[in-house]
C-alpha cells in the first residue's frame, strides 16, 4: 500500500481535492483533525502539554482550551516550535496505526493531508507528495471569503509561517493546479488512475 502525502498553503484547496479522492474510495488521514483529537484524548500528550504550557491548557472539565493554547503558542516562535515538537511525534504514531488498519482492508493507496507536511517531518513517512497549488492572491481572497473572522493581516501572517509555494512545488512529485484556471476533477482522476496502476 502506497502512502501519498497531500499538502498546500492555506487557501490552496487541498481539503477540496482530498474530498474528491474520498469520493473515489481513497482513505484520507486529516492531520489537523487528528491532531485536535489526539491532543484532547492522548494521556501522555496531555501530560506533556500541561508540563509545557501549564494547567490552563485544559479546562476544569478536562477539555483542551484551544484559545489559551493558541494565545500561548502562536505569538512566540519558540513556544510554537515547542508545541510542534510535542504534538508531531504523537501524530506520526497515530498515522502509522491508521495506515496499518487501511492496509488490512487492502486499499491500494492512502492520502495523508497536512498543511505542514515538510515542516513537521511527516513527509518522511510517505512515498510521494502531491502539492495543491494556487497563487497567493487567489489563496488570500479565498481565505477571507471562507473565514470572515480573519483579517487580511491574519492571512498574510499564516502564509508567512508556511513553507513557500515555490519550495513546495520544487519538492512535490505531483501538482494539482487549483488556481481557477484549471479543472481540478480531471487532474484528480488522472492521479488516481496513475496510483492504481503503480500499485496494481
Amino acid at each position: 500500500m502506497r502512502r501519498i502525502g497531500i499538502t498546500g498553503g492555506i487557501g490552496s484547496g487541498k481539503s477540496v481535492v482530498c474530498r474528491l479522492f474520498q469520493v473515489l474510495g481513497v482513505p484520507v488521514y486529516d492531520s489537523d483533525a487528528r491532531a485536535k483529537w489526539v491532543m484532547a484524548h492522548d494521556p501522555a500528550l496531555r501530560a506533556e502539554l500541561i508540563g509545557a504550557f501549564g494547567a490552563a491548557t485544559f479546562t476544569t472539565e478536562g477539555q483542551l482550551d484551544r484559545t489559551y493554547l493558541a494565545r500561548r503558542a502562536f505569538q512566540d516562535p519558540a513556544q510554537l516550535a515547542a508545541l510542534n515538537a510535542l504534538v508531531h511525534p504523537h501524530i506520526g504514531r497515530d498515522f502509522e496505526q491508521w495506515a496499518a488498519r487501511q492496509q488490512e482492508q487492502q486499499h491500494a493507496y492512502v492520502l495523508k493531508e497536512a498543511a505542514l507536511l515538510y515542516e513537521s517531518g511527516a513527509y518522511r513517512q510517505l512515498d510521494q507528495i502531491i502539492t495543491v497549488f494556487a497563487p497567493s492572491e487567489v489563496r488570500h481572497a479565498r481565505v477571507l471569503r471562507r473565514d470572515p473572522h480573519r483579517t487580511a493581516d491574519d492571512v498574510l501572517s499564516i502564509m508567512g509561517k508556511q513553507l513557500s509555494e515555490e519550495e513546495k512545488l520544487q519538492r512535490a512529485d505531483f501538482v494539482v493546479y487549483n488556481d481557477d484556471a484549471h479543472l481540478v476533477i480531471p487532474q484528480v482522476l488522472a492521479l488516481h488512475e496513475q496510483f492504481l496502476r503503480a500499485t496494481g
